[in-house]
């Protein structure tokens, strides 16, 4: 477990460079190169002068306080600038890097001895040996234990020649510990198939299980076979709306193959309006790179989901998937870049992540720089708040999970979802599932409730400034966990992500004969809450005659506590809640047997959903009137 990291300064938080003078009268420091892991203690020894070294040297801009600054600005519901957005070529003209900075950098680099590779409107990317990269960046390069392993760092923060004038915002590459995220995938990867064992509950409480042990006191009813767009549209108040005219786009690693026959079956086999020609759009990389380490045929049931959800909840919506080559920080950011350079949406979900201790800060100031520049552009980012709760049963650390830790990004958390008979909405909780297995004879509840599983990702950063907008709607109890400053808490807003109360997907999946077919199975985590918040976010820019939302946050808390929300808490009919849930024992038919168990509902880790904000679902789900609240006129 990587040690967490320090509290960055104000500055960095915001993604502005924080320059200081280095050792060297004639250098700036670049704040948080140095990984927090990177100890005394763990020290190894001077990295071969010979090992190669690929990294990215990422471009400040021409005025990184003004672009964070006007991406405040363009944000907030109650600054005059309010949604005066910049097109993508005004926004580089304006905060993006100049030729003589570029000019600049390379030629600082080349001097060095290192080989300039690539060079965008983000950064110049090179490679060369670790004696050319101690040159360059003015620190020595050592080996250091992380966990099990040994990987390179920085023995001390790099640094950018003062001459550069603040033209550098980071360097990432410099260590080689690995920086990927994972897809927030509740199910094992549909390269196997994976299938559902009935009996099922077409809406919540349609199929009491009576032959089964009572769970509080009472008898409880099957899993829901997989809610249907219909059924989320009525629960979120989408109305009339369709998100006509309004793109969303959604980033994963990888590109599922299937995707066009799967989203236009299951379109069809499950009441969704059939895609017009163009609707959904594919963006992709020339070669895809780290396919076995990443799984990259797990990452095919994400893109599957989020495609297959947006276009439930916002059937008329135009959908363009950009796929990364690869699960690691680069190849994502440069999918997110690719979106914000080509304007390519208003609106974009991300169900992928990894855990703040794993997030540095070189990165993190990467992340938000994309952020920035989407915002003052009109692009809302949409992260998973994550699938593992308070993080402690996963990693034995309590901590949230990132890039959904950014100031600049809406972190999506997730609840249990009942919908009733004539997809009337009944209640939420807070997602947080605790599983017990059905006794041998049949007549309990083995050690009930059993053991956490899953359950929304939320809490309180260590490393992210409370931003302006949570300060009056956040408790202070939350806010200072971490620091008495007060710091960024996780989620903003949230939608269904229980697997028991869960979403039907249909995809092509490889079965044991070896034949891939088309079948459908039910799915959770706040992998499903992302694109379904992404696709009421639609919605309601629809209802806004069209207007970009762009970073919503500001919006999102400026309706606090009014109507247009469910207030969500772990308890809303006053009793424990918990569905039986039957499975194959080999995930695919009933040839090896059945497994019974009980869910209960609104058990997350040690986060609590209760009245008010919290770090479980944030504000709450919409709610009627949501959608039409985003409407200026």
């Amino acid at each position: 477990m990587a040690a967490t990291l320090p509290m960055l300064a104000g500055a960095l938080a915001l993604g502005i460079p924080a320059a200081h003078a280095a050792d060297s009268p004639n250098r700036d420091t670049l704040a948080g190169t140095k990984p927090a892991w990177a100890t005394a203690k763990a020290d190894k020894g001077a990295t071969s002068d010979s090992a190669k070294v690929s990294a990215r040297v990422y471009l400040a801009g021409k005025d990184a306080t003004g672009l964070a600054a006007y991406a405040k600005s363009v944000s907030d519901p109650n600054s005059a600038s309010y949604g005066k957005y910049l097109s993508a070529k005004q926004a580089q003209q304006r905060f993006g890097a100049t030729k003589a900075q570029v000019t600049a950098v390379k030629s600082w680099l080349t001097a060095a001895g290192l080989k300039v590779t690539d060079v965008t409107e983000h950064y110049v990317a090179v490679s060369g040996d670790v004696a050319a990269v101690e040159k360059a960046f003015g620190t020595q390069l050592h080996n250091y234990t992380k966990g099990s392993k040994t990987y390179r760092a920085p023995a001390k923060a790099a640094s950018a020649p003062a001459g550069l004038d603040g033209a550098v915002l980071t360097v990432t590459g410099l260590d080689n510990a690995p920086h990927k995220a994972s897809s927030k995938d509740q199910l094992p990867p549909p390269d196997a198939v994976f299938k559902n064992s009935g009996p099922f509950s077409s809406y919540y409480g349609s199929n009491i299980a009576s032959t089964l042990p009572d769970a509080y006191g009472t008898k409880i009813p099957y899993a829901i076979k997989g809610y249907t767009g219909r059924q989320l549209r009525a629960a979120y108040g989408a109305g009339t709306y369709t998100g006509k005219g309004v793109r969303v786009a959604i980033t994963d690693a990888y590109a599922s193959p299937t995707i066009a026959f799967d989203a236009a079956t299951y379109a069809k086999k499950n009441g969704d309006a059939a895609y017009t020609t163009g609707q959904l759009k594919q963006v992709l990389p020339k070669n895809y790179t780290k396919t076995d380490e990443c799984g990259a045929a797990g990452w095919y049931g994400e893109e599957t989901l989020d495609v297959e959800a947006v276009h439930a909840v916002a059937p008329d919506a135009n959908i363009t998937y950009v796929g990364a080559a690869s699960c690691y920080d680069d190849d994502l950011l440069d999918s997110l870049s690719k979106i914000v350079d080509n304007h390519l949406a208003d609106i974009v979900s991300n169900s992928w992540g990894d855990i703040e201790a794993n997030q540095t800060p070189d990165l993190a100031a990467a992340y938000d720089q994309v952020f920035q520049f989407g915002a003052v552009e009109g692009i809302g980012f949409y992260f998973s708040s994550g699938d593992n709760g308070d993080e402690v049963a996963n990693t034995g650390t309590k901590q949230v999970d990132t890039p959904a830790n950014s100031a600049w990004v809406t972190a999506v958390g997730g609840t249990s979802l009942a919908v009733g008979k004539g997809d009337k909405y009944l209640w939420e909780t807070g997602w947080g599932t605790e599983k017990a297995l059905l006794s041998a004879d049949g007549k309990s509840w083995t050690n009930f409730p059993g053991a956490f599983t899953s359950g929304a990702g939320g809490g309180t950063s260590k490393t992210v400034a409370e931003p302006f907008y949570q300060k009056a709607v956040v408790p202070n109890a939350l806010a200072t966990a971490n620091n008495a400053a007060g710091n960024r808490v996780v989620p903003d807003i949230s939608a269904i992500a229980d697997p028991n109360t869960g979403f039907l997907v249909g995809q092509t999946q490889t079965f044991p004969d070896g034949s891939q077919q088309y079948s459908e199975y039910r799915i959770g985590g706040t992998s499903l809450a992302s694109p379904v918040i992404a696709a009421v976010q639609a919605l309601a820019q629809q209802a806004g005659g069209g207007k970009a939302l762009g970073f919503a946050n500001p919006s999102i808390y400026s309706k606090y506590g009014s109507r247009v929300y469910h207030d969500v808490t772990d308890n809303p009919t006053g009793s424990g809640l918990a569905e039986a849930r039957v499975d194959f024992a080999n995930s695919f038919d009933a040839s090896e047997g059945l497994i019974t168990s009980v869910r209960s509902l609104g058990k997350d880790s040690s986060l609590s959903a209760v009245k008010g904000y919290d770090d479980v679902t944030g504000v709450g789900t919409p709610a009627n009137g949501y959608v039409q609240s985003f409407n200026r006129h």
